[in-house]
């Protein structure tokens, strides 16, 4: 009797992730068919999550998230949630045994969201380990569909790949995070002296977590690894776009990648993935 209401969460998930992200969504697509909705459902989850963090400003945004983490454990307790979202990830996170640790971490990096932090190297780490690195496991344990020999082998490369990409957004989003929210991620880093000594140094890091995060993408189950490398393909560029720009500019404006670039790159990383080329 539940089906048509879990049908109808899993699509506001697909929605929400289509809405919010085209890069994440062309890579989803590329998934293989069977493993598409659990990653939309989780996607959602963490969209909706973020969303409370960084856009509902005129509302109690404290309160909203404590009740979101509340109805969330509710959901997964009792196998339904009347929040769309929320039923849609419940479901995902009792077949694929997700770990409620892991649902913590997510949430209390959006708890540290709320305040006006100064980011020391603890502080950092523990936020890029909650926001991304977490959420890059929650995702494996669909990859891997319950082969723990699997999931430990690439639990390292999932979150590198998690940290690398959230750390290009951090790059990306310098202007709305400082300027809009007034957050400066990175520790030791005064941004209104960021200059490209600084930004060059924060790149070396990001270099070598995606350099080290494609040998997990390459042992990936086939079902996962197409859509994985899109995604790493779309940062990978967004990333090289990055470093080609002033620190400069880097605060002043948010660098994109056009939608027709975004093709192209699925075109070449589709060839690339037929050639057995990754």
């Amino acid at each position: 009797m539940k089906e048509k209401f879990d049908n109808l969460s899993a699509k506001c998930s697909r929605i929400t992730t289509t809405r919010y992200s085209t890069s994440f969504s062309l890579g989803i697509y590329f998934l293989h068919k069977k493993i598409r909705q659990p990653i939309y459902s989780i996607y959602g989850f963490v969209r909706l999550a973020d969303e409370i963090v960084d856009s509902f400003h005129d509302f109690d945004k404290a309160y909203l998230l404590k009740k979101f983490r509340t109805d969330c454990y509710e959901a997964i307790e009792q196998g339904i949630s009347l929040n769309p979202i929320l039923n849609s990830f419940q479901f995902v996170v009792r077949q694929y045994n997700i770990e409620r640790e892991l649902i913590d971490l997510f949430l209390d990096s959006m708890e540290m969201d709320l305040k006006e932090e100064t980011y020391t190297n603890d502080k950092y780490s523990r936020y890029i380990l909650g926001s991304a690195q977490v959420v890059g496991l929650m995702c494996l344990r669909v990859f891997t569909a319950g082969n723990k020999k699997d999931y430990e082998n690439l639990k390292e490369s999932a979150m590198l790949l998690g940290s690398a990409f959230q750390k290009v957004n951090f790059l990306r989003d310098l202007n709305a995070d400082y300027v809009q929210l007034g957050r400066c991620y990175f520790p030791g880093i005064n941004l209104s002296a960021f200059g490209n000594p600084e930004k060059k140094q924060i790149e070396k890091e990001i270099e070598a977590e995606f350099k080290a995060a494609l040998k997990g993408i390459r042992l990936l189950p086939r079902e996962a690894k197409s859509g994985v490398y899109l995604a790493y393909i779309y940062y990978l560029e967004l990333f090289k776009k990055i470093k080609r720009v002033s620190a400069e500019k880097v605060i002043a404006s948010r660098i994109r990648i056009s939608n027709g670039h975004k093709i192209g790159l699925m075109f070449d990383s589709m060839i690339r993935y037929k050639m057995n080329a990754i």
